[in-house]
């Protein structure tokens, strides 16, 4: 009897594994390729693509769109809201609108965040709804309807070129992206391995910041592109772009 259970036990088993075998070697080989680029700067260079590749604003505009959709605070809407009041201060005659769906007091973090920055309230306006890019972007069709002008999006790099292909798509024509980059330090970080009593036993990575902060960082733009790349083919799937 014993012997029985285990023979169809390890009939199942062997079954299972024929057919998750392939999703396993998949999932190897990804994660393979994924920490071999992370030593390149192909993850750079992907995110930077998203976020210029739809065009960059180059001239005054007269309208500013804040997308919003991170808590308040946060280090997504801080950098967009920061972004955006010193754009505000360049173009002087644009009006700002903060698009984020319904939540009153996050909407009113993000006007206060402006004010704080030398934003006029009379120049901040709110729209509280839109779940997604394609519903905000006709939300502002609709509230814009009849009227022309330019639009300076802002939002994360990675969203960039979904947002203003979006607008485009929704029938705002004249816009313009304006991405929230964060600017990382320039600081070396390079320390005294065994100053600091570090181990004789463990490795030596102090004169190694690429290994030990650009190696991860450039792993989680993958994760961040990979991701947008699967909504822009969602998008254009749908025939929002």
């Amino acid at each position: 009897m014993l012997r029985s259970l285990l023979f169809t036990l390890r009939l199942l088993g062997d079954l299972l594994w024929r057919v998750i075998r392939p999703g396993v070697l998949a999932t190897g080989i990804l994660a393979l390729v994924m920490v071999v680029l992370a030593f390149t700067r192909i993850p750079f260079d992907a995110h930077r693509w998203l976020g210029t590749s739809a065009g960059q604003c180059d001239r005054p505009v007269d309208r500013i769109v804040v997308l919003g959709g991170s808590g308040m605070p946060s280090g997504p809407e801080l950098l967009r809201l920061h972004r955006a009041a010193a754009l505000a201060h360049e173009v002087p005659m644009a009006q700002v609108l903060v698009v984020h769906p319904q939540d009153t007091a996050v909407s009113n973090a993000m006007v206060y965040e402006l004010f704080l920055r030398g934003v006029g309230r009379e120049r901040i306006a709110v729209l509280p709804a839109g779940d997604n890019t394609r519903e905000q972007a006709l939300l502002c069709a609709k509230h814009w309807a009849g009227q022309e002008g330019s639009v300076a999006l802002v939002t994360a790099p990675e969203n960039m070129y979904r947002s203003v292909k979006t607008f485009q798509g929704a029938g705002l024509r004249q816009v313009c992206g304006v991405p929230a980059w964060d600017h990382a330090s320039q600081h070396a970080f390079r320390y005294g391995h065994r100053s600091i009593g570090g181990s004789a036993y463990m490795p030596d990575v102090s004169e190694a910041p690429g290994l030990r902060y650009t190696f991860w960082n450039y792993l989680k733009l993958e994760i961040t592109c990979l991701r947008e790349y699967a909504a822009i083919t969602y998008y254009r799937l749908n025939g929002w772009l």
